[in-house]
């Protein structure tokens, strides 16, 4: 006869508190000031990374610019283009790369 095993208990995972919050990094609430050719997107206002991001993807969602087949990709229409150094489609996480090129 086979012998049965002994269940071992793990530790339980240590839970988070719900009630706090994350704080965020001051670097990305930092306002910047967004080049000419991202400025023709988003708007010319400094503002900090977070805000850059989140209106680049409204804009790319208004347009349509996610490619079909695989929506990691954004095909850029001639606004993106200048952001994206004349690149006619990027990955999400080269785009971030390429945003970061025109703030200051």
């Amino acid at each position: 006869m086979a012998a049965k095993k002994k269940a071992t208990k793990k530790p339980a995972a240590k839970k988070k508190k719900s009630g706090a919050k994350r704080k965020p990094n001051a670097a990305f609430m930092k306002p910047m000031q967004p080049s000419a050719a991202l400025g023709a997107v988003i708007g010319t206002g400094a503002m900090p990374r977070t805000e850059v991001t989140k209106k680049i993807w409204a804009y790319i969602k208004k347009h349509g610019l996610q490619d079909s087949k695989n929506r990691r990709n954004i095909n850029a229409d001639e606004k993106l283009k200048d952001v994206f150094g004349g690149k006619k489609q990027v990955s999400m996480f080269e785009m971030t790369k390429l945003v970061n090129k025109h703030l200051k």
